[in-house]
Parts: C-alpha cells; sequence; structure tokens
C-alpha cells in the first residue's frame, strides 16, 4: 500500500458517509436529528477523554515528570490566546461561506457548521496524528483505516443532522491528514513518543470541548484552540529541559 493511502481512504470513507446521511436524512423527523448530534456529541466528548487519558502514559512520566498537565493546560491557554488573535473561528467560517456561495447553498449556518464541526471531530483526534504519522514513516496505514470506519459512519449521522456541509468536510480531511503524512515522510520521526502523547491529549481535550457543544451546553470557540496543536510538541520539548 502506497504512503498516504490511508488518508485516501479516509477521504472516501467520509464521501461515503455523507452522501449516504443526505440520502437518508429526509426521512427522519427533526426530533430523530437533534438526538442524532447529541449522541455525536456524546461520543464526541468519549473520544476527547480517551485522548486525555494519553497523558497517564509511561513516556510522559518518564519525561516530564508531574509536569504533563501542566504543558497540555500551557498549550491550550496559549493557543487560545493565539487563536483569538488570529480569529481562526472567524477564517474557518468565512471559508466555509465562501464555499457555500460558490456552490449556491442557501442554508448559510446550517451549511457553516456541517462543514466545520465534521472536520474538526475527523481530524483532531489522536488517531489523526498517530496514523497519519505512522502512514508518512512507511508503518503503515492501519489506525487510519479503523479512522476511517469510525469517520464513514460519524458522517452518515452529521449528514443527517447538518446536510452537504459534511461532504465538503472531507476536502479539509484530505488536505490536514495529507499535510502531516507529507510532514513526516520529509522530516522523518519528527516528535517522540511523549511529545505525540502529549498532543493527543490537548486534542483530547479540545474534542471534549467540541462535544459540549455539539451537545448546545455551551458554544466553545473551540477552532481557536487549534493552535494549541503546534504549540504542544514545541513546550513538551521545552519542559523537558527545565525537569
Amino acid at each position: 500500500m502506497f504512503i498516504g493511502a490511508g488518508t485516501v481512504v479516509n477521504v472516501l470513507a467520509v464521501v461515503a458517509g455523507a452522501t449516504i446521511g443526505m440520502l437518508l436524512g429526509h426521512r427522519f423527523s427533526h426530533r430523530a436529528r437533534e438526538l442524532v448530534t447529541d449522541t455525536l456529541g456524546l461520543v464526541t466528548i468519549v473520544l476527547g477523554i480517551t485522548g486525555a487519558l494519553g497523558l497517564g502514559s509511561k513516556a510522559v512520566a518518564d519525561t516530564l515528570g508531574g509536569a504533563g498537565l501542566l504543558v497540555v493546560l500551557g498549550s491550550l491557554l496559549a493557543g487560545a490566546l493565539l487563536g483569538s488573535w488570529l480569529r481562526v473561528t472567524e477564517r474557518l467560517e468565512a471559508m466555509a461561506e465562501t464555499i457555500r456561495r460558490r456552490f449556491g447553498q442557501d442554508d448559510s449556518a446550517h451549511f457553516v457548521e456541517g462543514l466545520v464541526t465534521p472536520t474538526l471531530v475527523f481530524c483532531v483526534g489522536p488517531l489523526t496524528i498517530l496514523g497519519s504519522v505512522s502512514d508518512g514513516l512507511g508503518l503503515g496505514a492501519d489506525q487510519l483505516l479503523v479512522k476511517s470506519v469510525m469517520d464513514g459512519f460519524a458522517a452518515i449521522a452529521f449528514a443527517a443532522s447538518l446536510g452537504i456541509g459534511v461532504l465538503f468536510s472531507a476536502g479539509l480531511v484530505g488536505l490536514l491528514q495529507g499535510g502531516l503524512t507529507l510532514a513526516a515522510f520529509s522530516l522523518g520521526s519528527f516528535l517522540d513518543t511523549a511529545q505525540i502523547d502529549v498532543l493527543g491529549a490537548t486534542g483530547g481535550v479540545i474534542l471534549i470541548g467540541l462535544g459540549i457543544r455539539l451537545l448546545d451546553l455551551k458554544q466553545v470557540a473551540v477552532a481557536d484552540l487549534l493552535p494549541a496543536l503546534a504549540i504542544a510538541p514545541a513546550l513538551t520539548w521545552a519542559a523537558t529541559l527545565l525537569v
């Protein structure tokens, strides 16, 4: 299997799932679609907790001692400040709105939510990071293939509830995962185990915030936290110099 195959399969799974969801979505009542969204919120929180538990790994303990949580907290706070300054949420929504207008879709808010929310679910989890890096290093695409099955079923549920915007999220999945795979292929094993675990834990917290948003408990500006994913490995490296 060629390098990058995992991302190709993942994109096709999202496209297939979104297509099925759009074909079946009109058969569901409004109450059923709301229940589907709530279910996705609950599952997203579970995925987030699973990712955050990576903070208790042996690699993090050996490298950072008891400072792992502080590194994640520092990454999220710095990411929030940087994301707010860069207006990441506004830029993502503006991009989604541009795509909506280009393809002549009418329901602006629905389309934007359908593009942005699934993209975050599909791209922020630990399987995205580990799978893309593994694929890029030529170690196999097994993790991305497992993720493809999960994302395909999630895309069915998202598209049934949020509509055609979910279909366009496949393109962003391809860009983000493909970029990670290419970086791993070009740079080699550029992250050690502790950095990957802290990165996964940081992504887990972001997913919990996204789950809270899906449950409509609070509209957390999740996209503004995304810079934390770039900060976490660097801060982990810096912390190793002090511990």
